[in-house]
Order: C-alpha cells, then structure tokens, then sequence
C-alpha cells in the first residue's frame, strides 16, 4: 500500500529554536578565540564595506557572475553534492573544475569542509555538532569558525577518518594545502583589469555575502522555516535561504534524503544547483544522479523517508512515491 509523506510545522517556537536570543548562552563567548582566522574575517568584512564607496554597475554585476561560480558551481554543485554526498558523479576534470570553485568562496579546501558537513551529519543536534543552533545562534553562523576548535579538527586528524575517499586523490590532498591559491591569483587579475571596484566587490563584497549566505544553512534553517518531513533533528525548509544559497535552503528536504543530489522537491522549491547538475547530465557530463524517493502531497503523515536511488535519468518529484515499507 502506497502512502504519501508530508509534515508542514512551523518549528519556530518549538525546542528552544524559535527567536533563540543570539548572544544569550551562547557557546562563542566562552571559546578561545581563533585570531588568524578572526584576522581575515575581520578583513574581509571591511573591505566588503569599503566596497559601497567603489560602485560601478560592471563591478556589481562581476560580483553577481562570482557569487553564482563560486556559490553554486563551487559549494552546492562540487562541495556539498558531489564531493560530500556523491549525489552524482562527473569526469575528474569536471569534479577538479568545480572544486576549484569551491575554493573562491574563502570556505577552505575541500578536505575540511566535506569532512566537517559530514560530521555534522552524523551528529545533528547532538554532541559532536560543530555548529549545532542548541549551542547559540550566532555560534552555529559564524561562532563556530572564529571561537573554539572546530575549524582545527581537521588539521589535528579528528576528522580525517570522515574523508578516506578524498584522502586518496592527490588533486584534493593538494588544493586542500593551497586553496588559498586560486582567490589569491583571481584578486590579482581582478585588481589588473578593473582596480580597486573590480578587486573590492569581485572579492571581499562577493564573498562576504557568499559566506553569511552558506552560514545561514547551518543557523537560520536550523532554527526558522517549515518541516516537510519528520528527520529527528531542527532542519528547515526556508526560501529566501535557498535563493541566497542558489537552493541549499530546502534543508529539511535535504536532511530526509542527504545523498540526493535534488533538493528542491516541489516545482515551486528553486533549486539552481539541481538546475546545475541537470544541465551537465544534459551534456553528458554527469551520471548516477541521486534522487529522492519522496512525493511532497497535502495529506499529513508520519513516515520517515527512505534513501535515494541511483538514476541513470533524472526524473520528475512528483513521479517519485515511498509506500510505508519503502518501496
């Protein structure tokens, strides 16, 4: 017997995440701080603001061409769905291409951020979080990176035993040591070609909002939105969070099937990274898509969804039903 799968709730006001006072209680303000890492933050924001007094239309629209590379192509296509998830799988010099993408977004290489989502997978709102909204909400935006040890887990070998497969290709191991590199040599060009407005809001602009927009995953869907589906843990559905993240904000969705390389379910839900991987596919440059198993319907239940599916080609949401056995 078939059965359709939905829960819409409203979680704001539900388990201590609804409104959660940002600095009361929160774990940030009782960690050491990181001042390297605090350092460049700092730097970046400024020159982020100094950037407003260097508008020119070209330099904003170069922002939004880099924003969208290094956001969508870099983080959600390479980063999350291909190398953490493996939602799908590409030619090494696709996958090379856009993890060179990833690393333009100023999130670090790809060692330490596919180990460090899927640690935060494995423990989801329970100890061993790395920036769980339980500890505070400006902790699971930014606290996280600034205070504390989380970012030095990786370098201190903790999490290396979540990344054996990127472990194992040299091309990882090595623009995960320099993956500084890329901005670095893309700031210079920028700075080349169009001064100070192109290298203020090609670089320091873009990625400050690039890296509020990705810390917003781990806060504001963790404490605001809507769940379609029961997952045992805080994860939302939020949309103005899925347009700054070119889809990443259908988290509840996400956290139901993690591996699915589709999180915008409904035909409503934009998802401009799916869009991504759809086109390669198109190309023939991407196959053994992932997707969800799931049907979003009016009709309340209680299921817990199963795990994606391998397809050779990407079908419709709506095509896809569990029943209660999981077929």
């Amino acid at each position: 017997m078939r059965a359709t799968v939905v829960m819409e709730a409203n979680i704001s006001d539900t388990e201590g995440h609804g409104l959660m006072s940002i600095f009361k209680s929160d774990k940030t303000f009782s960690e050491p701080i990181n001042w390297t890492t605090t350092f460049f933050m700092a730097a970046f924001h400024l020159g982020a603001i100094a950037a407003l007094f260097f508008f020119s239309w070209k330099a904003l629209l170069l922002a939004a061409f880099l924003w969208w590379v290094s956001g969508s192509l870099g983080i959600g296509m390479a980063y999350h769905r291909l190398l953490t998830h493996r939602g799908y799988k590409t030619p090494k010099w696709i996958e090379y291409f856009l993890t060179v993408c990833g690393t333009l977004a100023l999130e670090g290489g790809p060692i330490s951020w596919v180990a460090t989502h899927r640690v935060h997978h494995q423990n989801t709102d329970k100890e061993g979080d790395p920036h769980s909204p339980q500890d505070g909400g400006l902790w699971a935006h930014m606290g996280w990176i600034l205070t504390g040890q989380a970012m030095h887990n990786t370098a201190a070998g903790e999490y290396l035993s979540f990344v054996p497969d990127l472990r194992r290709d040299k091309f990882h191991v090595w623009i995960s040591k320099w993956h500084w590199v890329p901005l670095t040599l893309l700031g210079a060009a920028l700075f080349a070609i169009g001064g100070l407005p192109f290298l203020l809001w090609g670089v320091f602009f873009r990625v400050v909002i690039g890296l509020h927009a990705t810390w917003l995953v781990n806060s504001a869907t963790h404490m605001w939105g809507s769940q379609r589906f029961l997952t045992g843990d805080s994860s939302t559905n939020s949309f103005w969070v899925a347009i700054l993240t070119f889809g990443e904000g259908w988290h509840n969705n996400h956290h139901a099937s993690p591996q699915a390389a589709r999180h915008g379910i409904a035909w409503y839900e934009f998802d401009m990274n799916w869009y991504g991987i759809a086109a390669l596919k198109k190309l023939g440059l991407a196959w053994d898509i992932k997707l969800p198993r799931f049907k979003p319907t009016a009709q309340p239940g209680i299921v817990i969804p199963p795990e994606p599916v391998h397809t050779a080609e990407p079908v419709e949401a709506d095509e896809l039903v569990p029943s209660l056995s999981g077929d």
